[in-house]
């Protein structure tokens, strides 16, 4: 069965590292049996420019056809001044939302051959492999009312809502707590049950859910300003941790940081399974579209390569594939080829395609 990939490189250094992407798809089909078609839509500045919105309605039907999305990144200071519903982030909350991506993935990963490159101690660091569930469709990004208000005497007044339902909350702790089931069976929890309403209610419903279907994963919690303190301290105590969407945002930037660059990490953004089977899922790296180096070739397209590694893992179920795709990066680090926000001494300097050419060479002599 063919398989529908949309490719939506977005803004910046997005369709650069999509492009490496597309050579490692095409060398998936064609030595893995892989058998994906590729399809390219605009999103973000770009799609404005072009339309007059971050996406259009097209786009969005054609990605919830779609087995998976590979998304860029979006935005740049060339759309600093749009209109607010128009900006390029609007089209990637629209993706997240149409499509109901509700768990959003973003491990944190330190290759050891990177260790050095992090700003904490490589004791600390070394080793690290943290995987943060955000949940991606509900909290403050998304609730109502959420408005900047003109009170009339010279005041102007911005809210933004905070909101939770149980529902919400068990989903996004389910996928925390069957991830956790196949890596070091622990959960962490994270909110602000001291001083927000949305906090209790978070810590009562996924204990509620641990007591009823997951007696057999260790549960802890934590308030979220401890969290972040603890990620800079001691990373490793640390195996799944689950949050909503302000604190994911903030705590897996955090995390990744930890790694030595925002480069180098990708993320999952799933949707529930339908009757079929079928969910929609959106893969992106971590990184932002970094305009100041744009059409310089010098972008790092480890995380836009190790997002679809997570395809591979979460969408199409071929563990075995991905694990390779992650064993090529890990040689071509283990080799000494850097890109610039990675580079260490002693290293080699590559650029985007350059770094693209040596995983796709990794990935040929692991596959002989």
């Amino acid at each position: 069965m063919t398989r529908n990939i949309l490719i939506v490189a977005g803004d910046g250094i997005g369709p650069e590292v999509m492009g490496e992407v597309e050579r490692v798809i095409g060398w998936y089909n064609e030595k893995r049996g892989f058998d994906a078609k590729v399809e390219h839509e605009l999103v973000g500045g770009c799609c404005y420019d072009a339309h007059g919105v971050a996406v259009t309605d097209e786009t969005v039907e054609k990605a919830k056809a779609a087995d998976a999305v590979m998304l860029g990144a979006v935005g740049g200071p060339k759309w600093d001044n749009v209109p607010y519903d128009a900006r390029p982030e609007a089209g990637l909350l629209r993706l997240r939302k149409d499509l109901e991506l509700f768990a959003n993935l973003r491990p944190a990963l330190c290759f050891a051959a990177l260790a050095d490159a992090s700003s904490l101690k490589r004791e600390i660091v070394e080793g690290l492999d943290i995987m943060i569930v955000r949940e991606l469709t509900g909290g403050v990004y998304f609730g109502e009312p959420k408005e900047i208000t003109d009170l009339g005497n010279g005041e102007r007044r911005g809210v933004d809502t905070q909101l939770y339902t149980t529902s919400e909350i068990r989903r996004i702790a389910e996928v925390a707590f069957d991830l956790a089931k196949k890596r070091d069976n622990r959960v962490m929890s994270v909110e602000k049950r001291n001083v927000m309403k949305s906090g209790v209610l978070w810590y009562e419903e996924v204990s509620k859910l641990h007591k009823e279907k997951f007696s057999d994963v260790k549960l802890d919690h934590m308030l979220a300003d401890n969290c972040a303190m603890q990620l800079v301290r001691n990373p490793k105590q640390f195996d799944v941790i689950v949050t909503d969407n302000l604190f994911g945002d903030v705590l897996s930037d955090i995390a990744a940081m930890l790694t030595g660059s925002l480069g180098m990490l990708p993320s999952a953004s799933l949707g529930a399974k339908d009757a079929n089977g079928k969910a929609c899922a959106m893969y992106e790296p971590v990184h932002g579209s970094a305009p100041d180096i744009a059409g310089t070739g010098a972008a790092n397209p480890i995380a836009s390569i190790l997002s679809f590694a997570m395809a591979l893992r979460y969408t199409f179920d071929l563990g075995a594939d991905a694990d390779l795709l992650e064993k090529a990066v890990d040689k071509v680090l283990a080799d000494g080829l850097r890109t610039g926000d990675i580079m260490q001494p002693g290293m080699k300097k590559v650029g985007t395609k350059e770094m693209g050419d040596a995983i796709l060479a990794a990935l040929d002599t692991l596959n002989a």
